[in-house]
């Protein structure tokens, strides 16, 4: 099973262990990107950090955290965006998903978000929907016709 439960989610966030989602494609087709959110666990409080990225990957390279920015002038989300922090996990997964469209039953252990890139790059980067058919969380815009 690779989405986390609630229990085990906000387990793995207590433990100091950082939990991520997949979120999609996103950007211009001329230029494409995905887009995925972490929530950092801090000594005293819980980082949610947005990353969009060069879809840049294939088959046989699927490390997002090695992806290049989607837009390379931003030096100041080179390393993703803050979206904000808090010193209750649940409180960080809201404002994560409030903020991005993440939903609670999609989290995974850091490092898992890259299995569902690999998904998405098998089956030929969906734009409207995941590999299982669900729509993306969040998706922000459509590609142009």
């Amino acid at each position: 099973m690779r989405y986390l439960t609630e229990s085990f989610l906000l387990g793995a966030l207590r433990r100091g262990r950082r939990v991520e989602q997949f979120l999609g494609p996103c950007g211009p087709v001329e230029r494409p990107g995905v887009r995925y959110v972490e929530v950092r666990p801090k000594k005293a409080s819980y980082d949610v950090v947005l990353h969009t990225v060069e879809d840049a990957g294939h088959e046989g390279f699927m490390d997002l955290v090695e992806f290049p920015p989607l837009e390379p002038d931003d030096e100041a989300n080179e390393f993703g965006r803050l979206l904000g922090g808090t010193e209750d996990p649940s409180a960080a997964l809201a404002l994560a998903e409030q903020h991005t469209g993440a939903e609670r039953d999609r989290w995974v252990n850091e490092g898992l978000a890259e299995a569902e890139y690999g998904d998405f790059v098998c089956a030929g980067r969906p734009w409207d929907a995941s590999p299982d058919g669900r729509p993306w969380p969040g998706r922000r815009r459509s590609p142009a016709p």
